[in-house]
C-alpha cells in the first residue's frame, strides 16, 4: 500500500476489499434472481433477502469508508480513495435499484396469478360468462370475415363478367367497323343498299304469295276430288 494511506489507509483498504467482495456476491445474487425469474424455477424470497442484506452492508461500509478517506493527509491519496468510495456507493445503489425492480416485477406476477386464479375459481359464474362473451365475439368476428370474403369473391366475379361484356362489345364494334370498311371498299352507296333491301322485301312477298297460292290450290283440289 502506498505511504499516503498511513494513518487509517490500511483500515480503509480492508473495508474497501470487504465491500468489493460483498458487491460481487450481491451482483451474483441479482443475476441468479433474474435467471430464476425468466425460468420460474423456485421461490426466490430467501435469495432476495440475502441480496438485500448484502447491499445494506455495502452501504454501511461506504459510510465507514467515507469517514476514513477524509482523514487521509495526502491529497492525491485522499482523492483516490474518495473516487473509490463513490464508485462502491454507485455500484451498491445500482444493485439496490435492480433489486427493487425485480421485487416489483415479482409482486406484479403474484398479483396477476392471483387475479387469474380468482377468475377461474368463479366457475360457471362471472368467469364463465366472460369467457362466453369472448367466444361469442370470436364467432362474430369469424362470421364477419367469412361474409367479407364472400362479398369480395362476388365482386371479383361481377368485375370479370363486366370485363367480358366490355370485351364482346369491343369485338362487335370492331366487326361493325370492318363491315362498313368492306362496304365502302366495294363502292356500295346508300342507294344501292336501299335497292337491295327493296328487292329482299319483294322476294319475301313473292315467297309468301306463292305459299298462299299453293295452299289455296291444294285446298281446292282436295275439295274437288271429294
Amino acid at each position: 500500500m502506498a505511504s499516503g494511506i498511513v494513518g487509517g489507509g490500511g483500515s480503509l483498504s480492508e473495508v474497501y476489499s470487504s465491500a468489493k467482495k460483498i458487491l460481487l456476491r450481491a451482483r451474483d445474487g441479482i443475476e441468479r434472481l433474474e435467471r430464476f425469474e425468466s425460468a420460474s424455477l423456485m421461490d426466490s424470497s430467501d435469495l432476495t433477502s440475502s441480496v438485500k442484506r448484502d447491499i445494506t452492508e455495502v452501504q454501511s461500509l461506504c459510510a465507514t469508508m467515507d469517514a476514513l478517506w477524509r482523514s487521509i493527509s495526502v491529497k492525491s491519496q485522499r482523492d483516490l480513495w474518495r473516487r473509490k468510495t463513490e464508485q462502491v456507493g454507485e455500484e451498491a445503489e445500482y444493485l439496490n435499484k435492480s433489486l427493487e425492480k425485480y421485487t416489483w416485477r415479482s409482486q406484479r406476477k403474484v398479483m396477476e396469478a392471483k387475479e387469474r386464479a380468482d377468475l377461474l375459481n368463479r366457475g360457471s359464474g362471472e368467469g364463465a360468462h366472460i369467457l362466453q362473451i369472448f367466444d361469442d365475439e370470436a364467432q362474430a368476428m369469424s362470421s364477419v370475415k367469412n361474409s367479407k370474403r364472400l362479398l369480395e369473391d362476388s365482386f371479383s366475379s361481377g368485375v370479370a363478367i363486366l370485363a367480358k361484356y366490355a370485351e364482346q362489345r369491343d369485338r362487335l364494334k370492331r366487326a361493325q367497323r370492318k363491315a362498313l370498311d368492306v362496304l365502302n371498299t366495294v363502292g356500295l352507296s346508300n342507294s344501292v343498299l336501299r335497292l337491295i333491301e327493296r328487292r329482299n322485301r319483294v322476294d319475301t312477298w313473292i315467297k309468301y304469295a306463292g305459299m298462299i297460292a299453293t295452299i289455296v290450290v291444294l285446298y281446292l283440289f282436295i275439295k274437288w276430288t271429294r
